[in-house]
């Protein structure tokens, strides 16, 4: 009995999606393995009336088990160009994914995947990614146990990376920053697609001999240290006429940071929280640096040299980051919506040092820069403001913004 059209349509849709499964998958299959193994893809016209054959059989099956289910001519024209469009697209899938699918899995390869755009953040005109350390760190087999306060710093530093690095590669500035910044010993990082890293350490290094380059040679002196000195500064050591360079191993002052303090009756307190950069405070102390072999002896025969540090190239902008970061800050730029509440107030009204915590360093508009600006200083939508405080302080500042 002859059904109205649109009926007849349904019908054939039906009949051909029932009928396509098996033809589909067969054509993707074949147009998947055809580009994998040998590079190049199958005719679709071919594939169309493989298709076809295979829905025909199909449909023949059907037929004799419920003659009315292939119904009209109309039906079954429908039904075949059904099976047609889902054999092309299914065929087109799988000669695409043959092409892009590894020829052959590494290490290496997979070690070259970056990470999943759902963890990467995006400031400014780039993204960047926060590394997470899950889990509890882990001690590294051969070497004394970290640290509680090691431990807690690894776990819950803020490890900010650029998005488009390689894993491999984001494990290996995750692991460089890890010593340079806490003065391990030695560490393994393993980061996932998902941003999230597992951590196996060894605690700081605890004799000077470790540090101190092969071929080169120690040697103590007292002295009037520079504020700011830290391990790894380059140094020029001055006294009667006799001028040695080396590096920094070992600097402490009256006043050096992160060194213990004891009381009155000579019992060590509480130590003092561990930094991730130690510095001297500057004033009378004593300096240990490491110097080539022909220099150490001349060093032992000068009386208080004079200490001068000596410029490594660091770009001041980069210099400044360091700083902040040092001090628990971060820097960013953010945009001022136009729906934001501060579009029109001046930066002396809004007060955002206490309202938000933040100070703005520059404004970048379309005319030109203003650097430092004033209270005077009206903001506008669309101005990129460059911004430091606190991470939290600068992700609640870019709420207010937006």
């Amino acid at each position: 009995m002859a059904q109205p059209l649109p009926v007849e349509i349904l019908f054939g849709i039906y009949l051909g999606v029932l009928t396509g499964v098996f033809p589909a998958l067969v054509s993707w299959g074949l147009g998947f393995l055809f580009k994998y193994v040998t590079g190049v893809s199958i005719p679709a016209f071919g594939v169309v009336v493989l298709a076809l054959a295979l829905a025909g059989i199909n449909g023949g099956l059907l037929a004799l088990n419920d003659p009315a289910v292939v119904g009209s001519g109309f039906r079954v024209v429908v039904a075949l160009i059904v099976v047609s469009m889902v054999s092309m697209y299914a065929h087109a899938r799988g000669d695409r994914m043959g092409a892009e699918f590894p020829r052959r899995l590494s290490l290496s390869k997979l070690r070259d995947r970056t990470l999943s755009n759902e963890v990467v953040e995006l400031v400014g005109s780039r993204g960047e990614v926060h590394v997470e350390v899950t889990g509890e760190v882990v001690d590294m087999e051969g070497y004394p146990p970290l640290s509680a306060a090691t431990r807690e710093a690894i776990r819950t530093g803020e490890w900010r990376f650029p998005a488009d690095l390689p894993l491999s590669e984001l494990e290996t500035r995750f692991e460089d920053r890890l010593r340079t910044e806490l003065d391990l010993a030695d560490v393994s990082a393993t980061i996932d697609e998902r941003g999230t890293a597992t951590v196996v350490a060894a605690p700081p290094l605890s004799g000077v001999s470790k540090r101190v380059p092969s071929g080169k040679r120690a040697v103590s002196v007292e002295a009037l240290v520079p504020t700011g000195l830290a391990r790894g500064d380059e140094v020029t050591l001055s006294a009667g006429g006799v001028s040695v360079d080396g590096t920094v191993v070992a600097a402490r002052t009256g006043a050096a940071s992160g060194r213990t303090a004891t009381t009155d009756g000579g019992t060590p307190a509480e130590p003092a929280p561990p930094v991730a950069a130690p510095t001297t405070t500057g004033g009378e102390g004593r300096l240990t640096v490491a110097v080539a072999r022909a220099d150490a002896e001349t060093l032992l025969g000068v009386d208080r040299p004079t200490v001068v540090v000596t410029a490594r190239g660091t770009r001041r902008e980069y210099e400044l980051l360091s700083l902040l970061r040092r001090a628990g800050k971060r820097f960013r730029k953010v945009t001022v919506r136009q729906t934001s509440g501060l579009v029109g107030t001046r930066l002396g009204d809004a007060d955002l040092r206490n309202a938000h915590a933040v100070a703005v360093l520059g404004v970048e508009r379309p005319d030109g820069w203003l650097v430092a600006p004033d209270g005077d200083v009206e903001l506008r939508a669309s101005d990129e403001l460059f911004v430091v405080g606190t991470a939290q302080a600068l992700d609640a500042f870019e709420e207010v913004l937006a």
